[in-house]
């Protein structure tokens, strides 16, 4: 490893792979450190007796961003799609009610108690959006009704954020609605209004339509891809020990940061005239507290929520549910410890041997955190006992894999917004450094090569300046 370079990028997951290979590309020298073993954090595929299983995310919306990274990478043509009509389902009264996206919702169970009227209330009437800040379940008991967060958002956000929505903060994880009614009083009214706004700025930049997708062999394809443009640059097993600021605020290209390393050879430093930290909060705080203490502070007050991501293997003929369709979430009202499940065979092939059927569900959670404490072959149990008589399930699972994820998504909760201002007026303070990470814009996977992509360039430009 040289102990000179122009960009360290820290932690390789999929902000900080695509962030260097965004880099590496513009002709800026770069490396890559990560503390654990391989690249990818929670983005993990793996085939087991014939499945194949997403340990983190089971897949990631499309959009612009990832269509051009995997073109570029060329692993483009091995992408596949889900059918952008599958039904979603959610557990309302003890059975899975079809959710339909677009008008169709007004018919659906979910829009019981008042919540019809309220929709119609909000179209004509106007409201003012409470400042600084709401949570998502005050929004829309405030707006629409208890019903709809209890049996839609309430399990919306948990599919998400795995999050609590009493906590979960309007502004900072779904700020179009925040704008939507700052802007006209009206969030369905509003709504237009601000998509047209943000399309205006987009210009004639290319948008691609959501659909769900992955690759053949897995999300992990893009891990996978970008770890081996990147080659040698990326060194697994370094863990950053110490951060110190070189010549702030001095020479454009000056070297600015000097970064000690623990490697597998002993302690080594290197110094880097950009340095970006792609690492959790409590990472990113505890190695800039040198620079100033307020980097912990803010850094280390943003939680994470754990997952549990439990996955089970069933002959289709045990199954008295056909599965067609995406898979289904559960309210926290329902008592159940299942935060919802994926239909994974039904949505893409080749996740399961022949005639056999493939579910990923998850448990933990901000709301129930404690049931990840429950061993490895206690879970499998557990879940299946919750779904089978949701699906109809006739016999015991002929195949199960675990993976819990202690710190797996950041929370957006209240006086996130603030908190992520404060954060980048600190680095604003230490001009070189960069953040970058799924604590800052969302959590999705599209979302994360969106930001690095576009941090990628501000670098750039830095050094053409």
């Amino acid at each position: 490893m040289s102990n000179q370079v122009q960009a360290l990028v820290v932690g390789a997951g999929i902000s900080g792979l695509a962030t260097a290979y965004a880099l590496q590309k513009a002709g800026i020298a770069t490396l890559v450190v990560e503390a654990g073993p391989r690249p990818g954090g929670v983005i993990q595929s793996l085939e087991r007796d014939g499945y194949l299983l997403e340990c983190g995310p089971q897949s990631f919306s499309g959009n612009a961003s990832i269509t051009a990274i995997s073109r570029d990478l060329e692993i483009l043509a091995l992408r596949v799609v889900a059918d952008p009509k599958a039904a979603r389902y959610v557990l309302i009264g003890g059975k899975l009610q079809n959710i339909p996206m677009g008008p169709g919702i007004l018919a659906s169970p979910v829009m019981a108690d008042g919540t019809r009227a309220a929709i119609l209330k909000d179209i004509l009437g106007k409201s003012r959006a409470p400042e600084p800040d709401e949570s998502v379940a005050g929004f829309v008991r405030r707006k629409f009704s208890a019903t709809l967060l209890d049996r839609l958002v309430g399990p919306f956000v948990s599919g998400i954020y795995a999050g609590d929505p009493e906590r979960i903060s309007l502004r900072a994880a779904f700020p179009i609605l925040h704008e939507a009614e700052s802007a006209a009083g009206s969030v369905i009214r509003g709504a237009f209004k601000v998509m047209k706004e943000r399309k205006t700025k987009r210009g004639n930049a290319p948008r691609e339509k959501a659909t769900l997708q992955t690759f053949r062999q897995g999300n992990e394809t893009l891990i996978q891809a970008l770890a081996a443009k990147l080659d040698e640059r990326v060194f697994c097993g370094v863990e950053v020990t110490s951060v110190t600021a070189l010549n702030p605020g001095r020479e454009p290209n000056a070297a600015r940061f000097a970064v000690t390393m623990k490697t597998p050879r002993g302690e080594e430093q290197l110094e880097a005239e950009r340095l970006v930290l792609a690492v959790p909060t409590k990472v990113a705080g505890d190695l800039l507290a040198a620079l100033h203490s307020h980097f912990q502070t803010q850094l280390c007050a943003i939680e994470y929520a754990g997952v549990g991501v439990v996955s089970l293997g069933y002959r289709k003929k045990d199954l008295g549910n056909p599965l067609a369709g995406f898979g289904f979430l559960v309210p926290r009202s329902s008592g159940l410890n299942v935060l919802g499940t994926v239909w994974n065979s039904s949505l893409f092939p080749g996740r399961a041997p022949d005639d056999e059927a493939l579910l990923t569900s998850f448990v933990g959670g901000a709301t129930n955190p404690g049931v990840l404490q429950r061993s490895a072959e206690e879970l499998p149990a557990l879940i299946h006992s919750e779904i089978a008589p949701l699906l109809e399930i006739r016999k015991e699972p002929l195949f199960s894999n675990v993976t819990v994820w202690p710190r797996a998504i950041p929370q957006y909760n209240l006086g996130h917004s603030a908190r992520l201002a404060e954060i980048e007026k600190l680095r604003l303070d230490f001009p070189g450094l960069y953040l970058t990470g799924s604590y800052l814009n969302g959590p999705a996977i599209g979302t994360c090569v969106e930001q690095a992509l576009k941090l990628a360039d501000e670098i750039r430009v830095s050094f053409a300046n």
